[in-house]
């Protein structure tokens, strides 16, 4: 019956006056999104300290540089290649110990080692200045960048950066909580993290992060099996950095304060409590700020609402070209 109304004919038994009404035009069934074609194939950067990262590329024009969180490598932006590529020039990359990329391990590895990798690279292909976009620990990387080499920015898109040093900054009415907040982080996550790394149990400290930042001791126990793979792939960088780097490099609020750069925060209402606290205080920091939250997204807002994210992102860039 729904698929004889759908196409307007009347059905078997219908009344006379239904058989004589007008029938309806057909209606076109609905249109599937336009199929993205295959990222293009990974090419390597070498930079003077010997480091190789991997990389995607296309289109031409301003270049617009995506940089991963943890956990994660450059194909978490390939559905974001190919619509920016109409209008300038994406680069997505893997961090020095994310997957494809096989970088000898160093000592005293973090975010600030990734900043300084951007930066190479940046120089390296003649990118600058760059739009810089990062998500998480990518957008942890890319405030380090803006407060070290801000020349080498032309615009920056923070997606929730850990910058959990400045929970012990932030204002006389929030410093209690604050620093409360910034003290289980250490104890609950990144203590336990660093002592299953150290003992080369990988697993356990992955799972000690998905269980604290979601917020339920049985999260990671609920991946399948093959989510669990996926996410152990990018585990390496955990690996160099726990046992003899740092997870939260230390920022002061007045460096960041300093950022003289267009920059758009985006966040989710339904991501972790603590990025919300960081977020807020970024927004308070950095001068000119412009804080986009949707309402429905978690931490994951470039996969939930991918669109939107990328509205965003093309009208800060297109405001300062």
């Amino acid at each position: 019956m729904a698929a004889a109304a759908a196409t307007g004919l009347a059905p078997v038994g219908a009344t006379a006056a239904a058989r004589r009404s007008p029938a309806k035009r057909p209606t076109a069934p609905p249109q599937a999104p336009p199929q993205l074609r295959p990222p293009p194939p990974p090419e390597v950067v070498d930079l003077p300290d010997g480091t190789r990262l991997h990389y995607v590329t296309d289109g031409l024009g301003e270049a617009v540089i995506f940089v991963h969180g943890s956990l994660s490598d450059y194909t978490y932006w390939n559905d974001q290649i190919e619509p920016f590529a109409d209008r300038y020039r994406p680069f997505a990359y893997s961090r020095r110990y994310n997957w494809p990329n096989d970088n000898r391990p160093i000592k005293g590895y973090s975010a600030i080692t990734d900043s300084n990798d951007l930066a190479a690279m940046i120089v390296r292909l003649n990118l600058a200045p760059a739009h810089i976009v990062g998500h998480s620990f990518g957008a942890l990387t890319a405030l380090i960048l803006a407060i070290q080499h801000p020349e080498l920015i032309h615009t920056l898109t923070l997606a929730e950066a850990p910058a959990v040093s400045l929970l012990k900054q932030l204002p006389p009415d929030q410093a209690k909580d604050g620093k409360a907040m910034y003290d289980d982080i250490m104890a609950h996550m990144v203590a336990p993290m660093r002592a299953a790394f150290a003992k080369g149990k990988d697993e356990a400290g992955v799972a000690t992060f998905i269980d604290y930042v979601r917020g339920d001791p049985g999260a990671w126990d609920k991946f399948t099996d093959q989510q669990k793979a996926d996410t152990l792939k990018d585990a390496r960088e955990w690996e160099v950095m726990l046992p003899t780097g740092t997870l939260f490099p230390e920022m002061r609020a007045a460096d960041v304060a300093a950022i003289k750069l267009p920059t758009l925060m985006l966040s989710g209402a339904k991501s972790y409590p603590f990025l919300g606290v960081i977020d807020a205080e970024l927004e308070r920091l950095i001068p000119g700020v412009k804080r986009v939250t949707f309402p429905d997204a978690t931490h994951q807002m470039w996969l939930e609402h991918p669109d939107l994210c990328r509205a965003a992102v093309t009208q800060l860039i297109d405001a300062h070209r």
